[in-house]
């Protein structure tokens, strides 16, 4: 036996020879030279050949070369057309060299002469040896071609993603070659209005002046003199935004901000029943934040009747609910509506309005959002710190 070999136990032999004096000659040998654990099955004809490679498959064959109506070469190629990893042994009692060489290079594993059966069991264990490596050999070989296959497969995977990245990135660096572009021109557009809107305004504002001046004024004059000088300060607004600055000219003092929504609500007509509470701000900044988000509410709801303002003192802070009853702002955009540009005709939003109104809370020290109104619609809700003894010494 070879070293680094070890039989399979028990080592199953299919002898196919039609003298049982020679089968009994050639088991003694094996199971001396090889152990006990073997088993030899011997069949005489071509039938029982067969009929035993059906039944199952042995660890080698041996088989004598010429038989009564059949021969080992043909043996062999029946057995390999079955089990080709079966090693086959012609054991023959005479062969000529030409037709053992013949035997040989038709795929028979070897051949040993019946005179000679010393050399049985050794080519047996070389025999099985081959086998053995040969099979483990294209085990490998599948394994590594299985691999490279799965490899392929991933590369060719790799290739098709990078693929589509690649044309991911280059429609989303056109889209943002298109929404640059689109934001410049926007800029642009408002930095340009907003030039061409001052000078008309500054105008309108000085006649306004001067009227109430030379009739003595009116609450007529007095309400057009307030409202352009709220547009006056949007327009600038505008143009700070335009610039990427934020909203500046914020004047602290003291102001009733029951005041400042109720005179809202007589401008755009919604219902302001709100009490009078006293903070410091800017009343004109406040009336912008409010008028903002009252024409927003007007116009996503379709009219005043649907909007009304309402205040509600809480420890420490004022929060006025400007609520309407349109379609309402759906939760995934919430978050997106102060941003700016944004513009959506669920937020009422130009693009740059609620913006200006978040920043003019915040400049306050307050917070803007907005939240679901019961029943359907929006409510956006301003709160405002209460000023505090420190505080109303400071602004004595």
């Amino acid at each position: 036996m070879s070293a680094g070999f070890a039989l399979t136990k028990p080592l199953r032999i299919l002898h196919l020879e039609d003298s049982e004096l020679d089968h009994e000659l050639v088991s003694i040998t094996v199971e001396g030279d090889l152990g006990s654990e073997v088993k030899v099955t011997r069949v005489e004809d071509e039938a029982g050949f067969l009929a035993a490679l059906e039944e199952a498959a042995p660890d080698i064959i041996l088989s004598d070369y010429a038989l009564p109506g059949y021969d080992g070469l043909s043996a062999f190629h029946a057995a390999h057309a079955r089990s080709p990893n079966v090693p086959f042994i012609i054991v023959t009692g005479a062969m000529g060299e030409e037709v053992a060489v013949d035997t040989l290079r038709q795929g028979v594993t070897d051949y040993i002469l019946k005179q000679r059966l010393e050399r049985l069991a050794p080519a047996i264990t070389r025999a099985l040896a081959e086998a053995d490596a040969r099979l483990s050999r294209e085990r490998a070989e599948q394994e590594v071609r299985d691999l490279n296959a799965s490899l392929q497969a991933r590369l060719q995977e790799v290739e098709r993603l990078r693929g589509t990245t690649e044309r991911q990135n280059q429609r989303l660096a056109v889209q943002a070659r298109q929404l640059e572009e689109a934001l410049n021109l926007q800029k642009t557009f408002l930095a340009e209005t907003s030039h061409e809107l001052r000078t008309p305004l500054t105008a309108l504002l000085g006649y306004l002046r001067r009227a109430e001046r030379e009739t003595g004024g009116s609450q007529v004059l007095q309400d057009a003199q307030r409202v352009a000088e709220n547009m006056t300060r949007l327009v600038n607004d505008l143009l700070q935004l335009s610039r990427g600055e934020l909203v500046k000219s914020i004047e602290m003092h003291f102001v009733n901000l029951g005041n400042v929504l109720r005179q809202v609500g007589r401008d755009y007509g919604v219902q302001a029943d709100v009490p009078d509470c006293e903070i410091v701000g800017d009343p004109g900044r406040l009336t912008q934040v409010f008028a903002n988000l009252v024409s927003n509410g007007i116009r996503v709801s379709g009219g005043p009747d649907k909007v009304r303002l309402e205040l509600h003192e809480r420890p420490g802070e004022v929060e006025v609910l400007v609520i309407d009853h349109g379609p309402g702002v759906p939760d995934d955009i919430k978050p997106r509506i102060f941003d700016k540009f944004y513009r959506g005709k669920e937020a009422g939003s130009a693009g740059l309005g609620l913006t200006i109104a978040q920043q003019v809370v915040t400049a306050h020290a307050g917070a803007l959002d907005v939240l679901d109104t019961p029943g359907g619609g929006a409510t956006f809700r301003v709160r405002l710190p209460l000023p505090d003894d420190e505080g109303d010494e400071d602004f004595a």
